[in-house]
This record gives C-alpha cells, sequence and structure tokens, in this order.
C-alpha cells in the first residue's frame, strides 16, 4: 500500500465509518471453512463489530465440532460436516479458512464458482501448483483472495514501509526476517492442529513454509513485487523425535538484482519472534515487536527508537476488518500488498524454490540473472 493511500485511509476512515452507520449498511454473511487451525479464536472469539454476520462453519471431524461448539457456544445449526452442502445451504458472501493449508484449493474450488469471496490464513497455498490454480480461479469468477498473516497487522510494519517509502533508509540493499517460536508442540497447539501442521503434504513443510511465508510476503511488499533471481535454503531437524517428518529450522537467502533478504524461520527459538530488519544504502530500520521499533540513517549519528501504535499510522490490526473493507470497495489492494494474491503467489514461488535448494543443496534459479552473474 503506497503512502498516499495509507495517508488517504488514515484521514477517511472515520468519514467512512460515519457514512457506513449512517446508511445502516448490513453485515456481511460470513463462513468459516474448516476448525482445525489454531487460529480459528481470531474469527470465533472476536467481538461483534456489526461487518459480519456469521451463517455457517464446515468441519468434517465431529469430536473436534463437538469441542469449537462447546467452546464458543455456537448454535447447532450453522455446524456442517461437508463444505459444499454448507455453502448451499448458508448462502455466504464470504468465507474465511482454518483448516490445512492444502486445504485451501478446496475451499477456493469450491467458492469461486459460487461468486464467494475469500481469506486464507497464511500462506496462501502448499505449492506453486495450488497456488496458480486459485489465482486462475479467483480471476476467473471475480472474486477476492487474501492471505492473512499477523505481520500485517503490526503498526511496526506499517511504519517500516512508510519510512523505507520516504528514503529514510536510501535504496533497499538488504533485509533480514526472524520469525518462529519454540515449536508448535512446545507451546501447546492441540492434536487436531499438530496433525496437519507438522505433516508435509498437509503443511508443505515445516518451519520453512509455516515461518519462512513471512520474510517472503514482507520483502515481496517492500520490492514492490519485484521478482527475486534466486534462492538458497538450508534446512535443519533439530528435533527429529518431535518432528520427524519436517524441517523444524530453515535460514532462506534470496537474491534480488539490487538487493537480497535472509529468511529465518525457525521452531527453535526460545521464545516467539516476530522482527526484522531493513538496510539501505542511508539508514536502517529494525522492528522489535509489533509496536517498538529502532531506526537510524547518515544525517544523525546517534539511533531513535519509536513505539508506533494504530494511532500514527494506517494499519488495519483486524484482518477481518480490512476483509471486509475490501469487500465493501473501501479499500483497494496493491498488486504488492502482504494481503493481496499477487504477492502470494510470489511467496509461493520462494518457498517451493527454498524447497528445492534445501533439497538438492543447490541454488535454484528463478530469473536468468544479468550478464550471468
Amino acid at each position: 500500500m503506497s503512502k498516499l493511500l495509507r495517508m488517504f485511509l488514515l484521514l477517511m476512515i472515520p468519514v467512512l465509518s460515519t457514512h457506513a452507520q449512517s446508511k445502516e449498511k448490513k453485515p456481511i454473511r460470513l463462513a468459516v471453512a474448516g476448525m482445525s487451525h489454531g487460529h480459528i479464536a481470531f474469527i470465533l472469539g472476536r467481538p461483534d463489530k456489526d461487518d459480519f454476520d456469521l451463517v455457517g462453519v464446515a468441519e468434517p471431524d465431529q469430536e473436534l465440532v463437538q469441542q469449537i461448539v462447546k467452546r464458543y457456544k455456537l448454535p447447532s445449526g450453522i455446524v456442517y460436516a461437508d463444505l459444499e452442502k454448507m455453502l448451499d445451504a448458508v448462502k455466504p458472501e464470504a468465507v474465511v479458512t482454518f483448516g490445512s493449508v492444502y486445504d485451501h484449493l478446496k475451499v477456493v474450488e469450491a467458492c469461486a464458482p459460487r461468486g464467494i469471496h475469500v481469506m486464507v490464513e497464511k500462506p496462501l497455498a502448499v505449492s506453486v501448483e495450488h497456488a496458480q490454480r486459485m489465482v486462475e480461479l479467483a480471476r476467473k469468477y471475480n472474486i477476492h483472495l487474501l492471505t492473512d498473516y499477523e505481520t500485517s497487522w503490526y503498526p511496526t510494519t506499517a511504519r517500516s514501509f512508510e519510512l523505507v517509502d520516504e528514503n529514510f533508509v536510501g535504496k533497499l540493499r538488504k533485509a533480514v526476517f526472524h520469525h518462529g517460536h519454540q515449536g508448535p508442540s512446545e507451546i501447546g497447539c492441540d492434536k487436531f492442529f499438530l496433525e496437519w501442521l507438522t505433516d508435509p503434504v498437509l503443511n508443505g513443510g515445516g518451519a520453512l513454509v509455516d515461518f519462512g511465508c513471512y520474510g517472503a510476503n514482507l520483502m515481496t511488499a517492500l520490492t514492490k513485487g519485484e521478482k527475486p533471481l534466486s534462492v538458497t535454503a538450508v534446512t535443519r531437524q533439530f528435533k527429529p523425535d518431535i518432528y520427524p517428518k519436517v524441517d523444524d529450522d530453515a535460514t532462506i537467502l534470496v537474491k534480488y538484482p539490487d538487493s537480497q533478504c535472509l529468511i529465518q524461520a525457525s521452531w527453535n527459538w526460545p521464545f516467539n519472534r516476530k522482527d526484522m530488519e531493513i538496510y539501505g544504502d542511508a539508514g536502517y530500520v529494525i522492528t522489535i515487536d509489533n509496536q517498538h521499533m529502532r531506526r537510524r540513517n547518515g544525517a544523525t549519528d546517534a539511533e531513535a527508537t519509536e513505539k508506533v501504535t494504530a494511532n500514527d499510522v494506517a494499519v488495519y490490526e483486524d484482518p477481518f476488518a480490512c476483509f471486509a473493507d475490501v469487500l465493501n470497495g473501501k479499500i483497494i489492494l496493491n498488486d504488492y500488498d502482504p494481503y493481496s494474491l499477487e504477492n502470494n503467489l510470489m511467496v509461493v514461488q520462494i518457498l517451493e524454490a527454498a524447497r528445492e535448494s534445501a533439497k538438492t543443496g543447490k541454488t535454484v534459479l528463478l530469473t536468468n540473472e544479468p550478464n550471468g552473474k
């Protein structure tokens, strides 16, 4: 999202809210596809904001259904075992997915021909083949297809993008991304989540996919959709007794014509972390968490610290509010916006190249490098 558009949004949000209230626009009919993702609480535990009306939930695992229905006090009449039956019965306008990454394609295949918009949890797909099919369906049936990342909600992410657009760091040269935690089993993910999150088919990989997607997504936004030249990756299995089928640590180097990024994705950090470092030829920006950051450029000898909140930048701290505003035409995402389809197709291309590189021990070329370099 460009700086101009962010400024416009910051000024227009109060006006848009007043206008929406005056017209008393009906809530969007929303359904949920899948319950096994641990982030299901993001939508089922979300306070009612009058933008969505939850009309249906689809999940085939009846043991999981009983737990979720009890936990969130869902009306039994809106819960279905079959996705397509649910879609035809409740006729939602939009669907959010909380199942395996592998199932994202199945959801889009069911929703797109029915004209139902979709937002998936990150990443978009398990493979380029799946992602390209999802893009094809979204464009053919003219639906919105968004991908949700926690870092898209961060005020420090929005502020960092502003500073890069304002030339604070100068020409972008390098970015370093640290994403992950102690491990999904170690932090207490339940058996329903772990069953597919630690499966190489249903998740597409381990930490490489689960957390490598964040850095790929953010770098694609920073470079405004620039295609990488090459990807080199190394994966490790530090805890094969816990994660026997997938990697639990990945280091990914992505090379661009004039910059590079280092993605460090891990289920082995001693604590949860989602932070990034952006370096240019004039300065740097380092995010510490969602609200705190450090920055410095050649105009000063001192590093400045900054606390950033949603009052300071135009950012959606609620991804579903962003989804609603896209559907209502209040905002138009740029091609390289972190939520956008184009950005997330590139993310899957980077991840697939990283998997191939880690498997073969060779750098994977995505673009012919100039002068054979």
